[in-house]
């Protein structure tokens, strides 16, 4: 059962799809204070929530630490922060749904575009209290009989998630540093050379004519529709950024264009609001506007006419790396500091103004959006906006491109961009504990509707390893997005480049005889409204074990997943909740199996071996590798698993939008 809320006068956020009506009355489970009220709204007030001993609190999509997210303070601000330290406390996205699992079973969405602070047992071990900056939110509250019952409700509550094109399963390379066509040609030819399977190619920022958005730099990439046609004949498809920041520049039109049609946000005099960005001055489009997102949206039809049919929206918090008012502020104090003698207050003074610069929460009260008319600041509606611009692509794919599937995925989200996208767990680091990060935020992205995620594979930012890599590889052939992503000035971290190639090669080949297990088991919990990841509590609700896991996760109904993820480990520690298949492989076609009984076992798992698990009396179907998944032969497909078990996969073309649950699925014997 769900039951609405509402408190004061919301801001329409289209997050959910179902129309409920407000629930007059005590909100459940949840104490409220606040300080007052005014003619127009509460203020001061807070939820609160006490937590039992064993309660476990699961969701908020996007976030730092564990699965479970007691013990920390949680603040829903979509931030460009690379970091993601242990002590952060926003990352890209904002996805306020927390499912409390105890004493008392329910789920709690926060339907609330400000900045709102989820304290989980932070401040007391026993209490949760969240804060929203104003008082102006609906509140969903859900009660179901499992955890998966109230995930399932609250997805259908907020609408079907983005279903992505079937080649966007296969292996992608990119890197911020492809700087013309004949970079991203060598990489094809290097994975080629090495029958390495591959079937995309990124482009950052690097392909833009001075990083304006819609343009290609005709020096770089000459007879660029020619380019684009070489490389889907060798089926790989190119997949370009498309940034927030419109360059100001005379002459530009999409500039033009948006100031002649008052597409951009204002600032406080009512003019287009200037920040920066990667072309310096820029201008933001209005996403929340939907005059904005039709126009904006369209434009992606300048790359989808050349034959590329896939994007990725970046920089959409948006990121401002400065203003012009806080810069020249900056300066004059850097100039007067400049004549002292920095002591330890005015060091720490310099380099505070320096590295406030960027990203300053402060500007977000300088600018403006149109909702319907009204004049809201943008820090009211801040974590819309990245979910506005996916939202845009995805409105416009449906019409310039009625029936065919475009891969769509987005640094910036809010619950709400799901239907229109998937998202990258955002610019991570080189760091074994982005690695378990990865894992963790998993299951929590798909009860909030993403299931087309995953992480930069290698880490974007610091210098990689090779052990590093390839146990990344062994946690992402299980992602829906597998994609290999470095910084401008690390490590290149092509594949190739590695000693032990052949090892990563073989992972890679891996995944796409998995191909036909992962796209199946992602279309179902899409088409069913249901988790593809989950923690193990979630299936094995009473068994204690089971509910302290932090690092393994059941994909679909079939697989347990247990990778590997500290530095020189030879093996790991599991926890089988059931008599298990221990799958320990090599490759495709060198591989053992083990029948494993119930309880804590140390497994074996060598740098170059891939180790998961298959449940009890299932089995999973296996493909063979292919260079590319339009390559893939399903018809060959043979299981992997317990004997005399069976499998219902999911199978349509891969491209277009005909998909039904029925009509797709056919049921695999062994």
């Amino acid at each position: 059962m769900i039951q609405r809320f509402r408190f004061g006068t919301p801001i329409e956020t289209c997050a959910v799809i179902e129309e409920l009506s407000v629930t007059e009355g005590k909100l459940p489970f949840f104490d409220l204070t606040y300080s007052g009220e005014t003619d127009d709204a509460i203020s001061g007030l807070e939820f609160i929530y006490t937590l039992k001993d064993k309660d476990i609190v699961y969701g908020l999509g996007e976030q730092v630490r564990g699965i479970n997210k007691r013990g920390w303070i949680y603040t829903s601000c979509n931030a460009d922060d690379p970091h993601h330290h242990e002590d952060t406390k926003s990352l890209y996205g904002s996805h306020n749904f927390l499912l409390i699992s105890g004493e008392k079973l329910f789920g709690v969405f926060f339907d609330y575009a400000g900045n709102i602070t989820f304290d989980v047992g932070y401040t007391h071990r026993d209490t949760l209290r969240i804060t929203p900056e104003d008082w102006n939110l609906d509140v969903y509250v859900i009660t179901g009989e499992s955890e998966k019952d109230i995930v399932k409700q609250f997805r259908k509550l907020i609408g079907r998630s983005y279903i992505a094109p079937k080649w966007a399963f296969g292996y992608g390379q990119s890197r911020w540093g492809y700087k013309d066509a004949k970079d991203i040609r060598e990489v094809a030819a290097e994975y080629r050379k090495r029958e390495i399977p591959l079937d995309s190619i990124y482009m950052d920022i690097d392909y833009m004519e001075r990083y304006k958005d819609f343009t290609i730099d005709e020096e770089a990439f000459p007879a660029f529709e020619a380019f684009c046609a070489g490389m889907m004949e060798q089926g790989i498809h190119l997949v370009p950024i498309i940034d927030a920041g419109v360059k100001i520049e005379e002459g530009y039109d999409v500039y033009e264009e948006g100031v002649k049609n008052d597409y951009f946000c204002k600032d406080t005099k009512g003019k287009d609001f200037v920040g920066a960005v990667w072309p310096g001055r820029v201008h933001f489009p209005d996403f929340l506007k939907a005059e904005t997102r039709k126009w904006f949206g369209e434009k992606y039809a300048f790359l989808l006419e050349k034959g590329v049919d896939g994007f990725w929206n970046d920089m959409n918090e948006p990121a401002i790396f400065y203003t012009e008012e806080r810069l020249a502020s900056v300066m004059e104090r850097i100039s007067e500091l400049s004549k002292e003698n920095l002591d330890v207050n005015s060091y720490f003074e310099f380099t505070g103004l320096v590295a406030g610069i960027g990203n300053n929460v402060g500007d977000y009260e300088t600018f403006f959006h149109d909702m319907g008319g009204m004049k809201v600041p943008h820090s009211k509606v801040h974590n819309l906006y990245g979910y506005n611009m996916t939202k845009a692509a995805g409105e416009a794919f449906d019409r310039l491109s009625p029936e065919k599937r475009i891969l769509m995925f987005s640094r910036s989200s809010y619950i709400g961009a799901h239907r229109y996208g998937g998202i990258w767990q955002g610019d991570n680091k080189s760091w074994w504990s982005h690695l378990l990060m990865n894992l963790q935020m998993m299951p929590s992205l798909n009860m909030a509707g993403f299931l087309y995620t995953g992480a930069d594979v290698g880490g974007f930012g610091s210098d990689t390893t090779e052990d590093l890599m390839l146990r990344w590889l062994q946690l992402a052939v299980f992602t829906p997005l597998m994609r290999n992503h470095s910084s401008r000035g690390t490590r290149e971290q092509e594949l190739y480049r590695f000693d032990n190639c052949d090892a990563c090669k073989r992972m890679i080949e891996i995944r796409y005889g998995l191909i036909p297990y992962l796209y199946s088991e992602y279309m179902k919990a899409v088409l069913a409204d249901e988790m593809m990841f989950r923690p193990l509590s979630f299936d094995f609700t009473e068994d204690e074990d089971a509910r302290g896991v932090e690092d393994q996760l059941f994909l679909g109904d079939e697989l347990m997943i247990t990778p590997v993820y500290t530095q020189n480990a030879t093996g790991r520690y599991v926890y089988l909740p059931e008599e298990m298949m221990l799958v320990r492989m090599r490759s495709l076609m060198d591989y053992e199996t083990e029948v494993l009984a119930a309880g804590h076992h140390y497994i074996k798992a060598e740098l170059s071996e891939l180790v998961f698990f298959i449940r009890k009396d299932k089995a999973i179907p296996l493909g063979a590798a292919a260079m590319n998944t339009e390559k893939l032969d399903v018809s060959t497909l043979k299981l992997l698993g317990y004997d005399g078990a069976e499998y219902d996969l999911y199978e349509d073309d891969g491209f277009t939008k005909k998909y039904d649950i029925d009509s797709c699925t056919r049921k695999i014997v062994s």
